[in-house]
């Protein structure tokens, strides 16, 4: 009889205590919106763009739901998807961004081509459950 393969989803995973706080940093980061020191690691290529926390929240989530678009423009022009969500039922920088009310930051997202109606909830979704109307005729479903 042989023994069953192991779950690698299920294997712990042993992580370095200075890696983790470098990556806490990194979050840190994009919550403050500091742009220059991020690029500094985007530039070196030696970060993951869709790194994420332990609730699913990417540097570019974070970015945009504390309101810098000039870290939110950075990360999608390197590269980050615009619509990745989070674990709590898929939000997305987007209807983050609209919960927040921050206009500059709605339109980085839309430029950088998120979809408002990806996650859940999403974008147009999370307007007008706060009617929102503007954004809902900027999303075209208004």
């Amino acid at each position: 009889m042989t023994e069953p393969t192991p779950d690698p989803s299920t294997a712990a995973v042993s992580v370095d205590p200075e890696v983790l706080e470098q990556t806490e940093q990194l979050f840190d980061l994009a919550r403050e919106g500091d742009s220059a020191r991020l690029a500094a690691h985007l530039d070196g290529g030696r970060l993951p763009l869709d790194l994420s926390n332990e609730r699913g929240d990417t540097l570019l989530m974070l970015a945009a739901y504390h309101g810098h678009a000039d870290t939110v423009r950075l990360l999608l022009q390197h590269g980050a998807h615009p619509d990745r969500g989070n674990v709590r039922g898929g939000q997305t920088p987007l209807s983050g961004a609209v919960f927040k009310g921050a206009q500059d930051v709605i339109d980085a997202l839309l430029e950088g081509g998120a979809d408002p109606s990806a996650g859940s909830p999403n974008a147009i979704d999370t307007a007008r459950m706060f009617g929102k109307e503007d954004l809902l005729r900027q999303f075209g479903a208004g």
